[in-house]
């Protein structure tokens, strides 16, 4: 076993692949203070703004992925991969990694492919149940596949041996986050003592979510819980005036706010979640063992919310309600059912607690150390 002292890692345009990285860096830092670090990603990617501020070395190279149908864009996209991997081979060869990490998005293919014709040792990371293009592309070249949903591993069957189940950076980073008693009255002035439910579509909102939790609020006006809605803020404004359109008032055990900075020690304090079922906020709610309810968005490739959320409501930690099938009446009637229901709720809490993974990053470093 050799230790961790140069590592690149990559990957980009959201921050379900973004995340995970930093959380891994952080705990690779931990383990080894004088580890250097460089994160490839793209200009126009999430990862330009995020990446830096995170006090990370960060270069660009462009990448665009491939189209489904023929398109003139395609050529575009097979040039930039021929360039964007001479050039990740000029930046690798610079900067002489022990090993490389990809955690998703186009800008991890020329990165790792790069990586592993120089022979540097390769690991990639899927986040989702459904494996993404990229790592299916990958998964030849690369000497580890980390992945977080045993579903996942019949994607890369062809290269079983490979394939590491070590679950979600992000799972890790969470637990550790500091719980704060009080958050409820501080943050939201709210009664901590109470239950408490959280309605939020991802970092951005989500329209049909924000639109259901209005609807419900002369449902929600005298239940003996508390919920707590995050609109996302280019919403915010909107779901305001619209409230006052409709001459309502939001009720006392009601909060509506456009975004929450501190999402885990929130996690720490509430009961239920009604949110997406991005693979990143998955891994933090079994981390935490908090019971949910599932609203898949229908906008994703290979519609991977769907099945990501499945693997948990087959598991019984979640419900589902699918888009097409969300009114604010359906909503209020299953969280109804859950949060009055001590039973159910601490079954549901159980079941997310059993499949949540709390040292994800312990275990990608193992497999890092181990092919360094």
């Amino acid at each position: 076993m050799k230790e961790i002292k140069r590592i690149v890692l990559s990957g980009g345009g959201t921050g379900g692949h973004i995340y995970p990285a930093l959380a891994l860096y952080r705990t690779i830092q931990q383990k080894y203070p004088n580890v250097e670090c460089l994160y490839i990603g793209t200009e126009k990617g999430l990862e330009s703004t995020i990446v830096p501020k995170a006090g990370l070395n960060f270069k660009s190279i462009e990448i665009q992925g491939l189209k489904r149908s023929l398109s003139l864009d395609n050529f575009k996209s097979l040039w930039l991969m021929l360039t964007s991997t001479s050039k990740a081979k000029k930046i690798l060869k610079d900067f002489k990694p022990d090993v490389v990490v990809g955690t998703g998005g186009y800008v991890c293919a020329p990165v790792l492919y790069a990586a592993s014709k120089l022979n540097i040792p390769t690991l990639i990371h899927e986040q989702n149940s459904v494996a993404g293009v990229t790592n299916k592309f990958l998964s030849r070249s690369v000497d580890v596949i980390a992945t977080c949903f045993p579903e996942v591993e019949k994607d890369f069957s062809k290269f079983a041996d490979k394939v590491r189940y070590t679950g979600n950076p992000r799972g890790q980073e969470v637990i550790q986050s500091q719980a704060d008693p009080e958050i409820l009255r501080t943050q939201f002035e709210l009664d901590p003592t109470k239950a408490t439910v959280l309605v939020f579509g991802g970092s951005r909102g989500a329209p049909a979510i924000n639109q259901a939790a209005l609807e419900a609020m002369k449902l929600w006006q005298a239940i003996d819980y508390q919920i707590i809605v995050a609109t996302g803020e280019i919403h915010y404004q909107e779901f305001i005036d619209q409230l006052k359109a409709n001459s309502q008032q939001i009720p006392a055990n009601i909060k509506v706010v456009p975004y929450i900075e501190n999402m885990p020690a929130v996690f720490q304090a509430i009961d239920l979640v009604i949110c997406r079922s991005g693979a990143t906020t998955l891994t933090e709610l079994t981390a935490l063992g908090l019971p949910s309810i599932l609203i898949p968005s229908p906008f994703v490739t290979n519609n991977h919310q769907e099945h990501n959320a499945l693997s948990l409501v087959n598991n019984g930690a979640a419900k589902m309600i699918k888009q097409n099938e969300l009114t604010a009446e359906h909503l209020v009637k299953q969280v109804n059912a859950i949060i009055t229901n001590a039973e159910k709720l601490s079954a549901m809490k159980e079941s997310a607690l059993e499949l949540g993974i709390r040292d994800a990053s312990d275990r990608i470093i193992n497999e890092l150390e181990a092919i360094i």
